[in-house]
């Protein structure tokens, strides 16, 4: 996978965003949100040389062999026409749509990526990933990551009819949504793991810019002072998005236009 990216036309720029969670919390809702992720992919795809999905994308995600979720043809739709523009998209699943698989490579154009990356774009470098897992703690959530990403588990899912499956799964990835949010903290400063973790990282390697998402809290953090962590927010309540010029990284907010 191509993991050196630049931006070689005068005012083109990446862009970068992550935890639409389409599907939650019902279908009427989620379709007005990914009205407003289609208006917002229409207006950047003038100057977009690439773009940055950075997980929880969609609220869950599972491929059978000749099934994917029923929904989201707006956005994919969108994806579809973007890429075949000769944009890249970039995807990043996160711990919401961990079982993707081939469908968007080979239907979409898009790229996947399943782990954090170290990527270069122009002469910047950047540590991009959804950021669930990282660092020291999360036992629990790691335990449960191992189990559904093990070929034989999900082996035997796929058995079960896709209705059922969907359902069981869609229920289960509310509930951890659930979950998150009425636990959701402020802003923690120094206490935030994703810092601690940029921090750690940045003993052994440096990084210009750290991008992660599913914290669900739009976050610009001096790491130190060469390196900074930006948090890509969500786009339930708000419509936080990132955007790299070449030379500068910063955090947007779109204002949907009816």
């Amino acid at each position: 996978m191509k993991l050196d990216f630049s931006i070689s036309e005068k005012n083109k720029k990446i862009y970068f965003a992550s935890d639409f969670h389409l599907g939650a919390p019902n279908k009427a809702i989620s379709l007005s949100r990914e009205k407003k992720i289609v208006n917002w992919l229409d207006t950047i795809k003038h100057d977009a040389c690439t773009i940055f999905l950075v997980g929880d994308i969609f609220d869950f995600w599972f491929e059978y062999k000749h099934v994917i979720p029923k929904g989201f043809a707006r956005f994919q739709g969108k994806i579809a026409e973007i890429t075949d523009s000769g944009i890249e998209v970039i995807f990043f699943t996160g711990n919401h749509d961990l079982w993707m698989k081939e469908y968007f490579n080979e239907e979409l154009g898009v790229q996947i990526f399943t782990k954090p990356e170290k990527i270069k774009i122009n002469d910047k470098k950047f540590l991009i990933g959804h950021g669930d897992g990282l660092g020291s703690g999360d036992y629990k959530y790691k335990f449960y990551k191992r189990i559904f990403l093990n070929p034989i588990c999900q082996w035997f899912f796929r058995w079960l009819h896709a209705d059922i499956g969907l359902i069981l799964a869609s229920l289960w990835s509310r509930k951890s949504r659930s979950i998150c949010e009425v636990k959701a903290d402020p802003f923690l400063g120094k206490e935030e793991k994703l810092i601690i973790y940029c921090e750690s990282i940045e003993k052994k390697e440096h990084f210009d810019y750290y991008i992660f998402g599913h914290r669900h809290l739009p976050i610009d953090y001096q790491v130190n002072n060469k390196s900074k962590y930006f948090n890509l927010g969500q786009w339930f309540n708000q419509c936080n998005y990132g955007v790299f010029d070449g030379s500068n990284f910063e955090l947007k907010s779109f204002e949907p236009h009816d």
